[in-house]
């Protein structure tokens, strides 16, 4: 197995991209800490790992807290010993044109998407150090996203600053042997997916036909599609590879 003894911390758990990578890593030998704001989302999915012969910490907690991640971390080497992987996924979006977005809604979206990043890198870098070891992976969109849409200039901020994110940690980290990347979904079939498209006033099923428009691959993606690239970079297998955004969307 790929991933056996390793740590991986998993924010954003509960959600369907979450959920897939812990599954995924579970299923090759990883112990996972699962996190998300619902504790009862992050022990269901503790649930199943356990039943696959792994072990797994739910932990409610906000990514965009620093204290709270401080508390999450605590908890995981108390249990575990260790932090071999960093999965930064949580996200939200609350679109809005920019006549109309709030404050609330630019920061609710940047407290999230890039100061919780930070949080939990800064955190989990602190124990990769020191053990000469780590797998950074964070979870963006691509900028603009697939269909180009406006009204998204909070969320579209936010992942471009994860990339950037992505490439500095990338130089900072490499001499202790940390490989950070970043992985750029597109066109996946999620609940999150769902939701915007009925916030958006659309059919799924005329999303479908105004996505495939864009896909080279004629399909909209899956979770699988996901956990399967980030199986790939949390495993040796992408020892040299670091400070890349890969997208995951069907084409380039």
């Amino acid at each position: 197995m790929r991933l056996a003894g390793k740590v991986a911390v998993i924010t954003g758990a509960a959600g369907d991209i979450g959920r897939g990578i812990a599954l995924k890593f579970a299923g090759e030998g990883a112990h996972v800490v699962v996190n998300d704001l619902s504790l009862m989302a992050a022990e269901s999915v503790s649930d199943k790992i356990k039943e696959m012969g792994q072990k797994a910490l739910p932990v409610q907690a906000d990514v965009s807290s620093f204290k709270d991640m401080e508390r999450m971390f605590s908890e995981a080497v108390s249990v575990f010993g260790r932090v071999d992987i960093l999965v930064s996924n949580a996200g939200i979006r609350r679109d809005s044109p920019i006549h109309t977005m709030t404050e609330t809604q630019w920061d609710q979206v940047m407290d999230v998407q890039l100061k919780g990043c930070f949080n939990a890198v800064k955190l989990a870098q602190k124990y990769m150090v020191g053990q000469q070891y780590g797998r950074i992976i964070i979870v963006a969109s691509p900028v603009p996203s697939g269909l180009g849409r406006s009204a998204e200039i909070n969320y579209s901020t936010a992942n471009a600053g994860l990339t950037g994110l992505t490439a500095s940690l990338a130089i900072e980290l490499g001499k202790y042997n940390i490989n950070v990347n970043c992985i750029a979904p597109d066109f996946i079939e999620t609940q999150m997916t769902r939701e915007h498209v009925r916030t958006d006033g659309m059919y799924m099923e005329d999303f479908k036909k105004a996505a495939l428009a864009h896909i080279p691959l004629r399909r909209l993606g899956t979770v699988e599609d996901v956990s399967g690239v980030a199986l790939f970079l949390a495993s040796d297998e992408s020892g040299y590879v670091s400070g890349q955004v890969i997208k995951v969307r069907g084409g380039p």
